[in-house]
């Protein structure tokens, strides 16, 4: 071969690898002037609110915020890096370690987790409805597909049509709860807090944890698909309008909307305590979850603002207790808890598991 043709064959070979190497690398989140935010219905509201302020107070364009669910916001998030893909994701539970993996697998590099607060879930009603003194036990055994018999190990399909036929103190009408779907972190929220809670106080389901935590977990998050539970999507505004024209269903969602539509629903006791600002905020409620946004730190630079929106988000006068936010609903951190997550914001400090 001569000194031409050889060097030629090099030359050629390393033009394939460079193309191969441009078109398998992450893409740029160039040609974008407005950061894109998906995720959580819950938070939904709260980072509208700072997407707003922050467009009013800044130099930088409104933010898109879009309500997509947790689970749906991290799918979108994670699926790669690029002016088409979003630069935030909210989320009312935190990532999950198949998420990361799957961010890390499509590029997604370094992330930024930042804890605003806290949320409460509530299981609400029409004003003017029967009020419900409810537990986790008896959300339980209104919403599992199955229920334990009357010997231990024993299953059976769910029997209960009605609330009175698992609590006599409780209404005589048909059991229907209006909430959202597997996508949603609410739902997720949901299915860990309160019908895990109440499935646990069945001492052999309890024990099944472990020694089998995939039945255990069947046993007690599996909802029976008989109509007693009906999904409705990821908008929350969606159920309290469905509750104010079902006066007998309950409705899950976040105490944001039962705090900005009191007037319309009223919450229901869980566990004999009342879902309220103060006693989520006291930790007492029995459902309450902390809420998150995720921050795509290749996208830093790329598209503009992004660090003066964390700021923003992250200000006293947005997440603090005479916040803007509090008088949305969100459930502020003690102010130690703020600091400490102020100062990782600040700096965008890389998620770690």
């Amino acid at each position: 071969m001569s000194y031409r043709r050889h060097t030629g064959v090099i030359a050629a070979t390393a033009l394939c690898a460079g193309l191969l190497a441009t078109a398998f690398a992450p893409a740029p989140a160039a040609a974008r002037e407005t950061i894109r935010i998906v995720g959580s219905s819950t938070v939904f509201p709260f980072a509208t609110a700072v997407a707003e302020r922050f467009g009013q107070t800044t130099s930088f364009k409104t933010p898109i915020v879009e309500s997509t669910g947790s689970g749906g916001g991290l799918k979108l998030f994670c699926a790669g890096v690029g002016a088409g893909h979003p630069d935030i994701t909210d989320a009312s539970r935190r990532i999950k370690a198949s998420e990361v993996k799957r961010c890390e697998k499509n590029g997604v590099g370094e992330i930024a987790e930042v804890k605003i607060g806290y949320d409460g879930i509530v299981l609400a009603n029409a004003v003017g409805a029967p009020d419900f003194k409810l537990t986790r036990r008896t959300l339980y055994l209104a919403l599992a597909k199955t229920v334990p018999g009357n010997k231990d190990g024993e299953l059976i399909a769910n029997p209960y049509k009605t609330w009175n036929q698992i609590d006599a103190s409780l209404p005589a009408t048909r059991i229907r709860v209006i909430g959202p779907p597997p996508t949603s972190g609410t739902r997720d929220a949901f299915d860990e807090l309160a019908l895990q809670g109440g499935c646990k106080t069945f001492p052999w389901i309890k024990a099944l944890k472990k020694t089998d935590k995939n039945k255990f977990k069947m046993v007690c998050q599996t909802i029976r698909e008989d109509g007693a539970y009906v999904e409705a999507g990821e908008n929350d505004n969606l159920i309290v309008k469905k509750l104010a024209g079902d006066r007998d269903a309950l409705g899950v969602f976040g105490f944001s909307y039962l705090d900005q539509n009191a007037d319309v629903i009223k919450g229901n006791a869980v566990d004999g305590v009342a879902p309220s600002f103060e006693n989520i905020s006291a930790g007492t409620y029995p459902i309450s979850r902390p809420l998150f946004f995720y921050v795509k730190k290749a996208h830093l630079g790329l598209v503009p603002g992004i660090p003066a929106y964390v700021a923003e988000f992250t200000s006293e006068r947005a997440w603090g207790p005479e916040g803007y936010l509090a008088d949305k609903g969100l459930i502020p951190m003690s102010d130690a808890e703020r600091a400490t997550w102020r100062a990782l914001a600040a700096k965008l400090a890389p998620l770690s598991m």
